[in-house]
Order: C-alpha cells, then structure tokens, then sequence
C-alpha cells in the first residue's frame, strides 16, 4: 500500500485511510477503530507520503524512516509512543542517527513511533516507492 491514502487529521488522534472523495471533502476511516468520518475541506490535512523528517544533510521521506523502523525490529511493533522523551530520543537517533535534533521534536518522533505502530498492526508497512518520472517518460516512448 501506498501512503498517498494515509492521513493525519489535526485535532484527531491516530492516522485515517482516505476512502473517497464527496463535494465538500472526503470520507475517512479510522485505522485504529475503523470508524469513518467525513473530512470537510477546513480541517488541516497532512499526507503521509508528504511528510519527511529534517536530517542534517537533506530532508528523509516518511516511508524511509518507517522502513528504517521495520528493518531496526524485524517486521515488529516498536517503543511505545507514551514512553519518555529521552528513550525516545535515543530510539530516534538508532534508527536515523543524523536527524537534526533542533528541528525535529520529541512530539514529532512521538507521532512517527504511533504511525509506525499503527501500520504495523494492520500490515501496512509494504510500500511502493514513488514511481521516478524519468521512468514514466522511458515507458512512454
């Protein structure tokens, strides 16, 4: 799956999986309860696949820090997300140790273990890299 169809809702706890588009918004759907929702074009909308993390060099994409989660616990859950910001942290800086600590807060890697954990326990960790463009245009000629 892709995480062009996860998002997160400001204002409402865990992730949702856009499930279609109506006039004023879109409908949702809970992945930690499966409850949907309609989403009107005012709330504050973040894409997972939008999302990168700050390093010291670049920006690091969503998928590869969950990838990098992933590979760190074999396939499994991680920390849990209410453990201290310290632990955290350090749990951070193991899995992608150049994060720029300025910019990334605790609250921030608070919601990247939650994310991850929720994925995980649907079996959602198996993303499709983003197709590169000059690939589509390789295909088309």
């Amino acid at each position: 799956m892709s995480l062009d169809k996860v998002i997160a809702i400001a204002g409402k706890p865990g992730i949702y999986e856009l499930k279609q588009q109506t006039r004023s918004g879109f409908v949702a759907e809970s992945l930690v309860d499966g409850k949907r929702i309609t989403v009107g074009i005012r709330h504050n909308v973040s894409v997972l696949s939008e999302i990168a993390i700050y390093t010291l060099s670049a920006e690091k994409p969503l998928r590869e820090v969950f990838q990098a989660i992933k590979e760190k616990e074999n396939g499994g859950p991680t920390i849990h997300h209410k453990v201290s910001k310290d632990e955290l942290e350090e749990f951070f800086f193991n899995v992608v140790p150049d994060y720029d600590e300025d910019r990334v807060y605790a609250s921030d890697i608070k919601k990247v273990v939650q994310w991850y954990n929720i994925l995980q326990a649907k079996d959602m960790l198996n993303f499709e890299a983003p197709a590169a463009p000059a690939a589509a245009s390789e295909e088309e000629e």
